[in-house]
């Protein structure tokens, strides 16, 4: 009986996809192999009908690493179509600034501009996809949410030829949001293509890269009296008054991308790298081909990437009271209130690899030299900069897979931030295949701290302090079992010249020594043959008197049926999720800097634990996602009636939204 319900209740969504999927099914992804090697015989039209004729074998890797990977299409979990990780919080909205509820310090040495809030929802350059497909292979997407929050999908990638790949993705985030002017609407872009000739000697890569990030900013509900407590007056969220864009009226259409008050933030990067290998010739004789191999010995390699960065804050009707209370000057009410900073960055980076192992590429040496020119744009003029710095790598994965050794370094020579470096060294070894995977690294940073904390960049207001490089050291070590399915893993931070932002604008140092330890471990229990339990447990302990706000304790779980009830083409995943953290006095949020900075006044703390009820199917390429988010909001009876109005806080002012109810449909196909 409960087989008939679920195909029934299947069927009317699934229906009008049924002829596209039965004529270009996924079939495998990923697939074992390669390419096919090419040849010369005809079409039998009397031949059975392959089953696998309609299948496909994708694999890619990343820009700095020869490994190649295998796409993920589970659908366990709702996030790997979702830019927010678990361990995150928002501002209240999709969209919205974020940050992780552990510590995540930067551990990049060099400049950076410093504006960091909207990061997880940008496409990065160290994460860009370079595959390798044996046919086309397309993804489309579709996510609607309350309040007409709207998500796009698009991606595409095929060889040209069996040398020569090429990729483009387009994403889309838009959310009105449940307050007032919370309203985002975030885009990004990608383009790019790799190619190998034929002898296998020359490789390049291109990569135009593009990220709009808009996000209007409340500053957050008044603080002058409970607006969620009162469900007589504010039972419509929207109507809670607010600190920034009060006079914006309320809009929940997609296509409203409006900046009212707030941030835009635009990023576009644009990569070109080649590549030229001396080495050895080999082959592959088989029956009816000859493959053609090449061993590199030697490599020379030239980059050259530019990027441009802009990072602007709008008020279009400025609350004069606002900017003199949080920070010490007048905005007129009568003029657009505007702040303004541009940055170019050209970087040439010439480098040299040595491959010890002939039949081993992923053992190499690597040593570089790179000129970094910078132009800034200021509210009060131009400035120029230059950085000149030095780098180089080793790295082993082993021929039999049990060893991955990395060491990683880099010193600014001359320049803006020169004496800056960082180091990185770790280890991997696999022990057996029943107890897992065990590594150990440590990592040192030496840092100037990012430019908007100088006082000549447009988002410094007032007298600022001159500051000390950071120093930040993270010892860690990991034990993993892929069989048993558990992971633990450590972290040590040793903290020293943070420089951190308070009262909204004001930059600090903390010139003593603090330490940071945090201890996280999942694992997916089996209760019985269909369901599981995924628990996520997160531990931080802050030893010292650092400026740091995180929860003592995180916990992420999941409790989910994983079946296909009888059906050979269905893939199920239904059951509930549980999230929280205990109590923590949890940064506020600067809306004119877009900083989450240090506050040690206001407590937040969960009324309840987030739920939220969840089914994801597959059926062949066709995967859904169905979420009834935030459960734990329910109310029932009070001044309001029943409702979803017992909101939990983000941040000091910041309240999550009620119910939210999402659906999002994901098709790949293969062309």
């Amino acid at each position: 009986m409960l087989k008939k319900i679920v195909y029934i209740s299947l069927l009317g969504l699934l229906g009008w996809t049924a002829t596209a999927l039965g004529q270009n099914p996924l079939g495998r992804i990923p697939g074992a192999g390669g390419f096919r090697p090419s040849g010369s015989g005809g079409q039998d039209s009397l031949r059975k009908r392959d089953n696998n004729e309609d299948s496909i074998t994708i694999r890619f890797r990343t820009l700095d690493t020869s490994r190649l990977n295998m796409m993920d299409s589970s659908i366990r979990d709702f996030r790997v179509r979702w830019p927010i990780p678990v361990d995150y919080m928002n501002l209240g909205n999709f969209g919205a600034a974020s940050r992780s509820y552990g510590f995540q310090p930067i551990m990049k040495s060099g400049w950076d501009p410093g504006f960091h809030a909207f990061d997880v929802y940008k496409l990065r350059m160290d994460k860009v996809k370079f595959y390798q497909t044996t046919r086309p292979y397309s993804e489309l997407g579709y996510m609607l949410g309350s309040r007409a929050e709207q998500v796009i999908h698009l991606m595409h990638t095929q060889n040209v030829r069996p040398n020569w790949n090429f990729a483009f993705q387009f994403n889309l985030f838009n959310a009105p949001g449940h307050f007032k002017n919370q309203n985002t609407n975030h885009n990004r872009y990608l383009f790019n293509t790799n190619y190998n000739s034929k002898n296998r000697r020359y490789n390049l890569y291109f990569v135009a890269l593009g990220n709009k990030m808009q996000a209007n900013e409340n500053g957050g509900m008044l603080d002058d009296q409970d607006y969620l407590g009162n469900t007589t007056v504010f039972k419509e969220r929207t109507t809670i008054p607010v600190q920034l864009g009060n006079y914006v009226p309320t809009s929940q259409s997609f296509l409203n991308s409006t900046l009212n008050t707030g941030n835009r933030q635009k990023e576009w990067s644009f990569l070109l790298r080649q590549q030229y290998d001396l080495g050895k010739k080999d082959s592959i004789v088989t029956d009816s081909t000859v493959i053609p191999l090449f061993y590199p010995r030697f490599r020379m390699e030239y980059t050259v990437q530019y990027n441009t960065y802009h990072y602007q804050f709008l008020d279009s009707n400025p609350d004069t009271l606002f900017y003199r209370r949080h920070y010490d000057f007048a905005a007129t009410p009568a003029d657009t209130f505007r702040i303004d900073e541009r940055w170019s960055e050209v970087v040439n980076d010439f480098s040299i690899y040595s491959f010890p192992e002939a039949k081993n590429p992923q053992q190499f040496l690597k040593a570089g030299i790179a000129l970094q020119n910078l132009k800034g744009k200021f509210d009060d003029g131009e400035r120029t900069y230059y950085n000149l710095f030095a780098h180089g790598e080793y790295r082993n994965r082993s021929r039999n897979q049990k060893w991955d050794i990395e060491a990683v370094g880099k010193l600014y020579i001359n320049g803006l931030n020169s004496g800056d470096y960082d180091v990185l060294a770790s280890v991997k070894r696999l022990l057996s295949k029943k107890l897992g995977y065990i590594a150990a690294g440590i990592q040192n940073v030496n840092r100037t701290p990012s430019f908007v904390f100088n006082s000549a960049s447009s988002y410094s207001f007032g007298p600022q302090p001159s500051l000390n490089k950071e120093n930040i050291t993270r010892i860690f070590g990991l034990l993993e079992n892929g069989p048993k399915a558990w992971r633990l893993s450590a972290s040590y931070f040793l903290v020293s010249n943070l420089a951190y932002f308070r009262d909204y604008y004001k930059a600090g140092q903390e010139s003593g020594l603090f330490n940071v330890l945090q201890i996280s471990g999942d694992k997916t229990f089996r209760l019985s043959k269909h369901w599981h339990w995924h628990l996520l447990v997160q531990y931080n302990q802050l030893l010292g008197n650092g400026p740091v706000n995180i929860p003592s304790l995180f916990t992420f779980n999941r409790i989910a049926y994983e079946g296909n009830l009888g059906f050979k083409n269905l893939n199920l995943v239904t059951g509930f999720e549980v999230k929280y953290h205990t109590a923590y006095k949890a940064d506020n949020y600067s809306p004119l800097q877009s900083q989450f900075f240090y506050q040690d006044e206001q407590t937040i703390k969960m009324k309840f634990p987030e739920i939220a009820g969840f089914l994801n199917f597959r059926i062949r390429s066709f995967t859904t996602f169905v979420r009834a988010e935030n459960l734990n909001t329910m109310q029932f009876g009070g001044a309001g009636g029943f409702g979803f109005y017992n909101n939990n806080m983000a941040a000091p002012n910041y309240a999550y939204p009620g119910f939210i109810f999402r659906l999002g449909i994901f098709w790949g196909f293969v062309n």
